[in-house]
């Protein structure tokens, strides 16, 4: 997001984190924020008013506060009202940013539970589910099946293997606003990452490797990228051997297949 969007979406996060730490329960502000969000991606003609720039900020919060007042808690309804005041360069933003900041308030929620690694990992290994599971994947992007069925299937997966974050976050994937529900699920990767105050590293191994491997792994790129970093680790048998990274644009290939492929490309040149 740019400009005004941007400028808006700073100031909401803003107000979110001063609602959290006001004693606000994060989890039903998450619940409130993504029902808010799919109420204005669905009913376009109140999304277009909320966002009309000719419309006073308070006339426009205060339709928010009509529509919404019955069915959200008082801290939510105030972060949906003044983001509906606030200005947007596209009416698409709004539910993208409401979206966001209720995957926000779902993660600092379980962070304060001490669940936020739990969670990162758990929204991963649902993800690599779906891409290695081809008839699981095929089920969940059939234009046939319902949203709510899907979401029952999803449900019914991580039942008892996942925690009620982890389950509400990949519901919410299966909403179709994302495209394909990987695509959803790596957003909010990369959201919950943002929200703990961590970069993310997709780490490729031939093999598993043990939890104190992991554990130097994630201090050393830690050092290196000034950041605390989460690694998502995937066992790709293909590497042969090494180790395979990627934070973002910045990849480091270790893996004995990268030297090869760098020798094969170095005698070809």
């Amino acid at each position: 997001m740019l400009g005004s969007s941007a400028a808006s979406l700073a100031r909401l996060n803003d107000d979110l984190v001063a609602a959290l730490g006001g004693g606000a329960d994060g989890a039903a502000l998450g619940d409130g924020l993504l029902a808010a969000a799919e109420v204005l991606r669905s009913q376009v003609a109140l999304r277009r008013a909320v966002t009309d720039p000719s419309t006073e900020a308070a006339a426009k919060s205060g339709l928010a506060r009509s529509v919404f007042g019955g069915h959200l808690d008082a801290a939510t309804l105030e972060l949906v009202a003044t983001a509906s005041g606030a200005r947007w360069g596209s009416s698409r933003d709004l539910p993208d940013v409401l979206e966001q900041l209720g995957v926000i308030a779902i993660v600092k929620a379980a962070d304060a539970q001490g669940d936020g690694e739990r969670l990162e990992n758990e929204l991963f290994t649902f993800g690599r589910t779906v891409i290695e599971n081809p008839d699981l994947r095929a089920a969940l992007s059939d234009p046939a099946r319902s949203t709510a069925d899907k979401q029952d299937l999803v449900s019914s997966i991580l039942a008892g293997k996942a925690s009620p974050a982890t389950i509400r976050l990949a519901r919410e994937a299966l909403t179709g606003t994302h495209g394909a529900v990987t695509t959803a699920i790596d957003g909010y990767c990369q959201v919950a990452a943002s929200a703990r105050s961590q970069l993310v590293a997709t780490v490729r191994v031939a093999q598993p490797i043990t939890d104190e491997q992991s554990a130097r792994l994630a201090k050393a790129l830690g050092r290196e990228q000034d950041r605390p970093v989460h690694l998502n680790m995937v066992v790709d048998p293909t590497l042969v051997g090494g180790i395979h990274v990627e934070i973002g644009d910045f990849i480091v290939d270790g893996s004995i297949s990268g030297r090869v492929d760098d020798a094969r490309r170095r005698v070809a040149g």
